[in-house]
């Protein structure tokens, strides 16, 4: 594993313990200058790992906690008349100056707030009034939500969702990584303990490099036969958008990275596209009743869609 991101996972996993896979999975979004959707049950570390990560990092952190009453404005901003000068004044949103937005509960604001994330997080820039306003670099956000509670909650369309280059559930922590929670929470929180690692220079460094990993013409042939695969899957209402296809090979491109080459494989493929690709794909009626999942249909094309010798 590269040695500068080695150490981020080691600190990230000091303050989560035991989601080694899901705080690399992360980083390589962050290698691959995507946004990251944590949905999962209350209380299982979704936020503090956001602030750990941005703390390690050194990366401005912005945080927006979502009610039915926040606005669309106190996202992007909006413009207001100053009698004295006659001028129109912006007053910036909570998104100005952010490197990393933590939108928190996300699902718990109404639909139109949630759409006014859609094009700062697809092009690092807000529009009010006519007026564009881009946003640092790098520009990374990291939603939560949480299925516990439905009751005054809007779930994301399908457009805010393909926005996410990844969707993870933490999950519960098991027997012995809880008791080392507990056992090093005795007496201070390890987040506290954090030095900063990077800076903002030396991440969008990294994703320069991440974003030059080779990927082999036959690697761009397996990634769109497999996206193609889903749309005429059966059980699949939804497939695997264009911009689904381009996350999914540029988080295989950082995950590859991640681990130390400049050249992607083919089990980089296999490794990142169902947490690239899950939360795109709606199933259907018939396929819900019988108990599937995104993850599991998608698991099941990529066993059965030959890979490539090399990439």
């Amino acid at each position: 594993m590269n040695l500068e991101w080695s150490r981020v996972c080691e600190a990230c996993g000091a303050v989560i313990k035991g989601k080694a896979s899901e705080i690399q999975k992360i980083l390589a979004c962050v290698l691959a200058d995507g946004h990251v959707l944590l949905d999962d049950v209350p209380g299982v570390g979704k936020t503090t790992l956001a602030v750990a990560l941005g703390r390690l990092l050194g990366l401005t952190e912005k945080r927006i906690q979502f009610t039915p009453d926040v606005l669309p404005s106190d996202i992007s901003g909006y413009s207001y008349y100053e009698r004295e000068t006659g001028n129109l004044l912006f007053h910036p949103g909570a998104v100005d100056g952010a490197q990393l937005l933590l939108a928190d509960e996300i699902n718990r604001a109404s639909s139109r707030t949630q759409s006014a994330l859609l094009e700062v997080m697809e092009e690092r820039q807000v529009t009010v009034d006519g007026r564009t306003y881009l946003m640092n670099r790098p520009f990374l956000v990291i939603a939560t939500q949480n299925r516990v509670g439905a009751a005054g909650t809007q779930p994301l369309p399908y457009a805010q969702m393909d926005r996410f280059m990844i969707s993870l559930s933490l999950g519960y922590p098991g027997h012995e990584a809880q008791v080392e929670m507990l056992r090093s929470r005795q007496t201070e929180d390890p987040l506290s303990e954090l030095n900063q690692l990077m800076t903002a220079e030396k991440v969008l460094e990294h994703q320069r490099l991440a974003a030059s990993v080779h990927m082999d013409e036959s690697l761009l042939d397996y990634i769109s036969r497999l996206c193609i695969r889903t749309r005429e899957e059966p059980a699949l209402l939804l497939g695997i958008s264009p911009r689904g296809a381009l996350m999914a090979s540029r988080l295989a491109r950082a995950w590859a990275y991640l681990q130390g080459r400049d050249y992607a494989l083919p089990q980089d493929v296999r490794e990142t596209l169902p947490d690239t690709a899950a939360h795109r794909l709606l199933l259907t009626a018939a396929s819900l009743r019988e108990g599937k999942t995104a993850k599991g249909v998608l698991r099941d094309i990529i066993h059965s869609e030959p890979s490539v010798d090399h990439g």
